[in-house]
C-alpha cells in the first residue's frame, strides 16, 4: 500500500469531492468579499453566505440569524464560554463543566477562574457519562452556564443532552454543548434538546478546516455574549473579521451531507467499528473505554495491558495511520485526562489506541488492522521483561 490506512477520523477527515466541488467557484470566479454591497462581487459572496446559514440552522434546528461563523470550535468554546461569563457578571461567577471535556472547554475555564470565577468540574461515571443528580446538586444561584459536549473526541461517548438541557432551563441556566464530534453523525436539535449555545466545526465532517460555528439562542431565552474579537461588528457584532466564503460554502455542504446520509452513514461505519472490535477481542487483556452502546458510531477507544502506547502506535507504522487521543494533546507526554476520568490507572491510560473510523474505511481494511494490531502486541509482550501478565479481561461492545 502507498499510505498508511486513516483511521484518525476524530483528528481530521479528509475533504468529501462533493464538498471540494461546492467549494472552488469562490476562490476563483465569485471571490468577493461579503461585506463589499456596493457591486456583484460582493453579492455574489454574500448570498453564498446567506445560503450556508440557512443550511447550517436547517440542521440543527435553529434559524439563521442564531449563526456565528467562526474559525473553527476552538474558538466558537471561548465565544460561548467567556462571551456568557462576561455578559452574565451581574448573575454571577460560577460555571459548570465536566471532567472530560475537550481542553478547548477547560482551558477557557481555567483563565476565568484566574481571573476570580468559580469553576466546578464534575467527574464522570466509569462508563464516561455524566451523573445528572451530581450535575443538579452542582446548580446554584449564582450559576451562569453549564458546558457539557455531545460527543466525547476520545472515547466517543454521547452525553444525554435532552435530558441537560432541560435541567439546566429549569434552573435558568445557560447551557453549552461543544459539538464538534457529533455534527452529521447524530441527530441535533436545539430546540428539542434545549440548547442555548452550541459549537461546530467542519472539519470533523469531512469539510476544510479552519471554519466552524457557534449558534446563539435568540428567545427562550435571548443569549447574551460579550464579543471577544473586536474590529468591524462582523456577525451582528458578536465575531468581527472578514467572512470567508469557499470555507463557509464547503462547511454547510459536508453537514447538509452529512444529515442526508446519517442513517446508512452510521450503520455501515459501525458494522465496520463492531468487526474490528470483534477480531482484536482474541487478544488477553484489552479494555473498552467508555459506553459500550452510547457513543459515535464510528469511535473504538481501548486500552490493552502489557504494552506501552507509543510502542503500539510506532509498531503500527507505516501501515495504520491511528493516534492514543486527542490530536490537540499529541504532544504531551501525560496519559489522557479522558481516560484518568474513567478510572483507568495511568498505566492502561499510557496503554491506549484510539481508532476513528470514516466514510471510506473498508471491511478488508479493518481485518487488515485488526491482524496488525494483534501480530504487534504479541510482538511487543514478548520482548518485554516478565511478560506474565495477570490480564483482568475483556469488556463487551
Amino acid at each position: 500500500m502507498s499510505r498508511p490506512i486513516y483511521l484518525d477520523c476524530h483528528a481530521t477527515t479528509p475533504v468529501d469531492e462533493r464538498v471540494l466541488r461546492t467549494m472552488l467557484p469562490y476562490f476563483t470566479e465569485q471571490f468577493g468579499n461579503p461585506a463589499s454591497v456596493t457591486h456583484l462581487y460582493g453579492w455574489e459572496a454574500e448570498a453564498a453566505v446567506k445560503r450556508a446559514r440557512e443550511g447550517l440552522a436547517e440542521a440543527i434546528g435553529a434559524v439563521p440569524e442564531e449563526i456565528v461563523f467562526t474559525s473553527g470550535a476552538t474558538e466558537a468554546n471561548n465565544l460561548a464560554i467567556k462571551g456568557a461569563a462576561e455578559a452574565y457578571l451581574s448573575k454571577g461567577r460560577h460555571i459548570i463543566t465536566v471532567e472530560t471535556e475537550h481542553n478547548a472547554v477547560l482551558d477557557p475555564c481555567r483563565y476565568l477562574q484566574s481571573l476570580g470565577f468559580e469553576i466546578t468540574i464534575l467527574p464522570v461515571q466509569a462508563d464516561g457519562l455524566l451523573d445528572l443528580d451530581q450535575l443538579e446538586k452542582a446548580i446554584r444561584l449564582d450559576t451562569v452556564l453549564v458546558s457539557v459536549m455531545a460527543a466525547n473526541n476520545e472515547i466517543g461517548v454521547l452525553q444525554p443532552l435532552a435530558a441537560i438541557g432541560a435541567l439546566c432551563h429549569r434552573s435558568n441556566v445557560l447551557f453549552h454543548t461543544d459539538a464538534a464530534q457529533a455534527i452529521g453523525k447524530i441527530p441535533l436539535n436545539v430546540q428539542t434538546m434545549q440548547i442555548d449555545l452550541m459549537s461546530l466545526t467542519a472539519h470533523k465532517i469531512y469539510g476544510p478546516k479552519g471554519i466552524g460555528a457557534l449558534y446563539v439562542r435568540r428567545r427562550n431565552p435571548r443569549v447574551q455574549l460579550a464579543a471577544q474579537l473586536h474590529g468591524g461588528g462582523h456577525e451582528r457584532g458578536r465575531r468581527s473579521g472578514t467572512l470567508y466564503p469557499p470555507q463557509i460554502v464547503g462547511f454547510a455542504e459536508a453537514v447538509r451531507l452529512g444529515v442526508r446520509e446519517m442513517e446508512a452513514e452510521s450503520k455501515r461505519i459501525r458494522q465496520l467499528r463492531d468487526r474490528l472490535w470483534q477480531k482484536l477481542q482474541t487478544l488477553e487483556g484489552i479494555h473498552l473505554n467508555g459506553h459500550p452502546t452510547q457513543r459515535l458510531p464510528g469511535n473504538l477507544n481501548l486500552s490493552i495491558e502489557g504494552v506501552d502506547g507509543q510502542a503500539l502506535l510506532l509498531g503500527l507504522q507505516p501501515f495504520v495511520a491511528v493516534s492514543s487521543g486527542s490530536a490537540c494533546t499529541s504532544a504531551n507526554i501525560e496519559p489522557s485526562h479522558v481516560l484518568q476520568a474513567l478510572g483507568r490507572s495511568p498505566d492502561l491510560a499510557y496503554a491506549s489506541i484510539r481508532f476513528g473510523i470514516g466514510r471510506w474505511n473498508t471491511p478488508d481494511e479493518m481485518d487488515w488492522v485488526a491482524e496488525r494490531v494483534i501480530e504487534t502486541v504479541r510482538s511487543l509482550r514478548s520482548t518485554t521483561a516478565g511478560s506474565s501478565f495477570n490480564f483482568s479481561g475483556i469488556e463487551s461492545l
